[in-house]
């Protein structure tokens, strides 16, 4: 699915920053200057999503993971719902410094929300004060406003996609030190050489934020639906196949029942060749 040029157009994509706040490494992506900021140009950007597009729709088909980032007030929102849409970790509160090179100790974090939970069905919360029931229940709260969208990451996302590269620079560099790909949309005051998948656009539009995640998300749904497909045509082939080839036990059986017939089978005799037949002896003549 190509992206559509007006689509980006009308969400305001193109609406750089001023001139004066612009990053020379953005001069490839930018198309004129008018009234003082800087005009994005939008073939670039369609070319850019679509590339990134079909990177992630890759990786979604091989059943891999990508974290989306976007802890800007315009970003929030939109994040979380393409994001939940496609059962995609995502971040929109603050980004926990180590969250991906200190995964170990972000996922002990993880676990104590688990353990919480626990506590209050196994009747703990029963026997602890009243204090205490406050302030783990507020542990509980932060910890699900920080980390609750990741609570399903069990290991180390193999990609992650960033609003806003600039305000999201530690987990670029975080990324960037693992060696994760980084998909981004770059706006014209942001550095794009530690991205892989640079998208230049605008970022700090909702319009703009939304369009774009829509074809991403887009592709990651095809994906997934790929790769759904996939796993059910594999899991007819082989049920086909094991109805089709009898069982290793019943081989056995059939091949154990067969050894036995040809053991009990007597020996055939060999047959005799009957005698051959003697000729008649010719008579002698008779004397006159």
């Amino acid at each position: 699915m190509r992206t559509n040029f007006d689509q980006l157009l009308e969400a305001g994509c193109h609406f750089g920053h001023l001139k004066r706040k612009w990053n020379p490494a953005m001069a490839p992506y930018i198309y004129m200057e008018r009234n003082g900021i800087h005009i994005i140009d939008l073939n670039k950007t369609a070319v850019k999503i679509d590339e990134a597009a079909e990177a992630l729709k890759n990786l979604a088909k091989s059943g891999r993971k990508v974290l989306f980032v976007g802890t800007k007030k315009q970003a929030q929102d939109v994040v979380a719902a393409h994001a939940q849409e496609v059962s995609m970790p995502y971040i929109t509160e603050r980004w926990a410094g180590g969250m991906l090179t200190n995964f170990p100790t972000i996922r002990k974090a993880v676990k104590k929300m688990a353990t919480i939970d626990k506590m209050t069905t196994d009747g703990t919360f029963d026997n602890i004060s009243k204090r205490e029931k406050l302030q783990i229940t507020r542990q509980r709260e932060k910890l699900e406003k920080n980390l609750g969208s990741i609570a399903d990451m069990t290991r180390l996302p193999s990609a992650v996609f960033v609003v806003d590269v600039m305000k999201e620079h530690i987990a670029v560099a975080e990324a960037n030190r693992l060696g994760i790909p980084v998909f981004g949309i770059v706006d014209t005051n942001s550095n794009p050489n530690n991205i892989d998948f640079v998208i230049p656009a605008n970022d700090d539009a909702t319009n703009s934020i939304d369009v774009i995640l829509s074809a991403v998300c887009g592709a990651i749904r095809e994906g997934l639906e790929e790769r759904k497909v996939e796993k059910a045509d594999e899991e007819a082939a082989q049920a086909q196949a094991n109805t089709e080839a009898p069982a290793p036990k019943e081989r056995r059986q059939r091949v154990r029942k067969a050894a036995a017939d040809k053991a009990e089978k007597p020996a055939e005799a060999p047959v005799e060749a009957a005698p051959a037949e003697e000729a008649p002896a010719a008579e002698a003549p008779v004397a006159e």
